[in-house]
């Protein structure tokens, strides 16, 4: 029964058993979400939802793993994290969310620097680990991207 529950949250709900990119995938439906569910474009209300994904995963993941090996690929609650946080305090408008979903996957796929370092946290705490810190990342990119856009009087939304 705690496989199976661990099965059901880390993957979405099955997003994580798309045949292809499965983490994209689950970043895109955290966008769609945010985009279409006005509640979560409540700054509270989504970083709450992060919090509570972040507990689910960590304990969802360590299960995975055990099951799985590490990381496995069909654990996904970790890109909703880390695309939520990317998108947090953010303008709904299309530009900042559309910057947001790029530079997440962005940093996500690339791992950088402390992104790589995080991930190999013992258990679900680097497979969270690493996609929130390149949700944080990609908050601050947008929101740097956004600020210089402004101080070049361009258009900050499309």
């Amino acid at each position: 029964m705690k496989l199976l529950a661990a099965k059901i949250l880390s993957t979405c709900f099955g997003i994580g058993y798309f045949p292809v990119a499965p983490g994209t995938i689950a970043s895109i439906v955290a966008v769609i979400g945010f985009v279409f569910i006005p509640a979560l474009q409540s700054t509270p209300i989504l970083l709450s939802l992060v919090i509570i994904s972040l507990a689910l995963g960590i304990w969802a993941g360590r299960i995975m793993e055990e099951e799985y090996g590490d990381d496995p690929s069909i654990v996904t609650i970790d890109e909703l994290a880390g695309q939520w946080l990317a998108l947090a305090a953010l303008p709904a408008d299309m530009l900042p969310v559309l910057l947001s979903f790029a530079f997440f996957r962005l940093f996500d796929i690339a791992k950088p620097g402390p992104v790589d370092t995080v991930q190999r946290l013992p258990g679900g705490w680097g497979i969270m680990a690493d996609d929130v810190l390149a949700g944080f990342f990609a908050n601050l990119s947008v929101r740097g991207v956004l600020a210089l856009l402004t101080v070049f009087h361009l258009p900050v939304s499309l």
